[in-house]
């Protein structure tokens, strides 16, 4: 959604859009109360973004929560305005819905009703699926060299990004389904505190961290949200994430680990190393697991050592049909690709940025299952 919020907000189609509907209705005082309803709608983001964070109180929590709704609404609203404009149009022209039938009372009434309907059924389908948090497999071969395991599992889940808003029971359920797997490693892609995350309870987020059973520990690399309020290494310690910044982890004598700087962090543009750089000095005798925020640099990545890197970040855009655009940005905006001799995943993540709606991909933890061979 953060892809679409000015392409929605300066778009003569949002006019448009209010315009169109303003037109349908009939009678002086509907069309007055749906001029209000359009500016509360049209400006509810803006005061979203503008409410100040961590007081504490429901009622501005609950009202930042409806401003941020109001952007996937009102970009479901301009689709559905436009799309019923083409075929009613098409349909006169094909004489399928003549004239004095798109001018009737009734049909006009229908159109109103359709096109205020089916944006909030987007919107509530998008906001069952944000909080729908489900596990997603993959099952991959890499070569095995000189470790002393044949199989070894990885829980990965980035983009939690954490605030004052977010569910308390958020990371109970999170929690609960890692510990069922029952990993060898879990890793943490990027993106786990909105900014500083002021007025979140931090405290109840760790603890959670805290509670995840894994053989070799959590390991983790920061975000670009991570680094807008400085890192917070305090909260990262009581949750006991080890936080990779450019270095190589050995896991036993399984994998290298190695954890890359976020390339484009506040204040660390171009201070990270290079795939190159980083790989240059461990040895060959394990397979390599790269960890990066962002689905990115991915032919240097192909065309090193490494054996899988696994990323965030991108969300899939979270709201369909921006999920089209990230298509177009990334390589792999999520899913699974291959470049060189590198298989690369990218997770949708466990929230997401803005209004707490995905219509585009899920809510989701990966078990990645590694058959070393």
């Amino acid at each position: 959604m953060y892809m679409g919020r000015e392409i929605l907000m300066f778009s003569p189609l949002l006019l448009y859009s209010g315009y169109r509907i303003w037109r349908l209705l009939d009678g002086k005082g509907k069309r007055i109360l749906w001029t209000l309803i359009f500016l509360l709608l049209a400006f509810g983001y803006p005061l979203a973004e503008s409410l100040p964070s961590g007081s504490g109180n429901r009622w501005s929590t609950g009202l930042m929560i409806a401003g941020y709704i109001t952007l996937p609404y009102l970009l479901y609203l301009v689709l559905s305005v436009v799309l019923s404009d083409v075929i009613v149009g098409l349909g006169r022209l094909t004489k399928l819905c003549p004239a004095d039938t798109v001018r009737r009372p009734r049909f006009r009434k229908f159109r109103v009703r359709l096109l205020l309907v089916l944006p909030a059924v987007m919107v509530a389908f998008g906001a069952w699926n944000f909080n729908r948090l489900q596990l997603r497999f993959y099952d991959l071969e890499i070569p095995k060299k000189s470790a002393s395991v044949e199989r070894f599992t990885i829980v990965f889940a980035s983009d939690f990004h954490f605030q004052e808003r977010t569910p308390r029971g958020l990371m109970d359920r999170f929690a609960a389904k890692v510990n069922a797997v029952g990993p060898d490693l879990v890793l943490i892609g990027g993106d786990i505190l909105e900014g500083n995350a002021v007025g979140a309870d931090l405290e109840a987020f760790a603890d959670g961290f805290r509670r995840i059973q894994s053989t070799h520990g959590v390991f983790g690399v920061l975000g670009n949200h991570d680094a807008f309020g400085g890192g917070n290494p305090v909260f990262y310690e009581k949750a006991g994430i080890r936080m990779l910044r450019d270095e190589v982890e050995r896991i036993d004598g399984a994998i290298h680990l190695a954890g890359r700087l976020d390339s484009r962090s506040r204040g660390r543009a171009g201070a990270r190393k290079s795939i190159g750089d980083l790989l240059s000095g461990v040895p060959d005798d394990l397979p390599i697991v790269v960890l990066d925020h962002r689905p990115t640099d991915l032919e240097n990545v192909g065309r090193s050592r490494a054996d899988l890197q696994i990323s965030g970040h991108t969300h899939n855009a979270q709201i369909f049909p921006l999920n089209i655009i990230a298509r177009g940005q990334y390589d792999i905006a999520w899913g699974y690709g291959k470049w060189g001799r590198t298989h690369v995943i990218v997770s949708c993540g466990i929230q997401g940025w803005g209004p707490p709606v995905r219509t585009a991909g899920v809510s989701e933890i990966l078990v990645i299952r590694l058959a070393l061979r």
